[in-house]
């Protein structure tokens, strides 16, 4: 009998005994190939030797210091790498253990820096419905999607969701994807003027949407009118590139594709590759300098952050990343969409397959013209994940795809590393189980 406290009381996975570049191995020797990396973490796969040697050096010297005292030499690299290749604006970095950290930390800073600069009204968050930022309560508050906040909701935050520029759903006919990208984003000036502009203090989005509805990218100029929206009423523009971000959408930080930069920006899963828990938090300048020329010090903290050993992987990965290993992610990405779409375009029950790079959505319709989803009740999401396990594919489905109870999908976020030949091996695989479900 295990003691261990799993995500589902009711399953049984079975034990990951070793990795081999894309592949996880179990106890009984099955590979399965890794289409989603874990969360959109593992982007080097599973035994990459020099992050291995990266962290055994860092052991031998020393594992842990705690940033109260100390700060060290791997996090002080890492985070000169990382401000170096960072959209125009962004300076500091402050590092944690994960997705949800980041954005705790992000949430607190923004407040913090609204109260050293004397506009002390300012804490209302605006975000989007259908949309993820972490699992702690206030990223929890944040996030828009339904199943997630309804249980934990007495404990939250209040904050305000606006639609998301979610174009197989919301793009009506009469209008082109750039006057529906424009559409959308000024429902956040129409809510900015409904809250009131000095109570606002910051608006956060995922700039390619992950977990809850699958690799949606934005259209054309939608991100630029949020970021005019933003710097017209004085409010920070917080972006979660937790899951999309560290080249998984073909440039190292996603919202590099869409022009613009964010005043803080939350990173994690493929800064570490799955090798350490790492996160990190990075803002500008000026939201600096204001806490280094106001108290001083910011009122937030964990035991771990700054992690020796985590940092040392961390820049290893990071090092890769930026040595040429993102280049692959564009074309690579751009030959797993054609293989979905020769296997998997005409599909009676796919509507839409979709996304950047190596982050890839197929949504799951049970009428392609009318686009209407199959009852939750069916389980599609949860069958079609356990047929591609049987077939040796980890990927990942989910459910409310379009409003948090309606709607099935299948995010793939492979390794950078992948062939073209293993496209192919997803590919069928996926096949596979879409035959058995349907």
């Amino acid at each position: 009998m295990s003691h261990v406290f799993p995500r589902h009381t009711k399953a049984n996975p079975p034990v990951a005994v070793g990795g081999d570049g894309c592949y996880v191995i179990d106890q009984n020797g099955k590979r399965y190939f890794d289409g989603s990396g874990g969360a959109a973490v593992s982007c080097l796969g599973h035994s990459d030797p020099d992050v291995i040697a990266a962290i055994k050096a860092q052991v031998d010297q020393i594992a842990f210091a705690h940033t109260g005292f100390f700060t060290s030499r791997p996090a002080e690299d890492l985070a000169d790498l990382l401000i170096a290749h960072a959209p125009k604006g962004l300076d500091r970095v402050y590092f944690v253990s994960g997705g949800s950290e980041a954005m705790e930390a992000a949430l607190k800073l923004a407040r913090q820096y609204f109260l050293e600069k004397g506009e002390t009204s300012r804490h209302r968050v605006i975000a989007r419905r259908q949309s993820y930022h972490g699992n702690t309560l206030g990223a929890l508050a944040t996030g828009g999607n339904q199943w997630r906040r309804e249980p934990f909701a007495p404990l939250m935050i209040e904050t305000s969701h606006i639609s998301p520029c979610y174009e197989y759903r919301g793009r009506r006919e009469d209008e082109t994807a750039f006057d529906y990208g424009q559409r959308v984003a000024n429902e956040l000036e129409t809510e900015i003027q409904r809250l009131g502009a000095e109570n606002v203090m910051a608006f956060v989005a995922e700039p390619v949407v992950g977990a809850t509805a699958g690799a949606v990218p934005p259209v054309e100029g939608y991100f630029k009118r949020i970021r005019e929206i933003c710097d017209q009423h004085g409010i920070l523009l917080i972006l979660d590139e937790v899951m999309c971000g560290m080249g998984r959408t073909g440039s190292l930080f996603a919202c590099e594709q869409d022009g613009i930069s964010a005043d803080i920006l939350c990173i994690a899963k493929g800064l570490g590759a799955g090798y350490q828990p790492i996160g990190a938090m990075l803002c500008s300048a000026e939201i600096y300098q204001a806490i280094e020329n106001g108290s001083g010090f910011f009122q937030h903290g964990h035991t771990y952050i700054g992690h020796p050993t985590a940092c040392a992987a961390s820049l290893a990965v990071l090092k890769k990343l930026t040595g040429g290993l993102v280049q692959r992610v564009h074309p690579l990405g751009n030959q797993l969409q054609a293989s979905l779409e020769d296997a998997l375009g005409q599909h009676p029950h796919v509507g839409d397959i979709r996304g950047r790079g190596l982050f890839r959505g197929i949504e799951i319709v049970e009428n392609r013209e009318t686009r209407d989803p199959f009852d939750p009740k069916r389980g599609i999401n949860k069958a079609l994940k356990k047929a591609a396990f049987e077939a040796g594919l980890a990927c990942y489905p989910m459910g409310g795809t379009i409003d948090g109870v309606r709607g099935d999908h299948v995010l793939l976020a492979p390794p950078f590393i992948m062939s073209e030949a293993q496209i192919g091996e997803v590919t069928d695989k996926l096949v596979t189980a879409f035959k058995a479900v349907f």
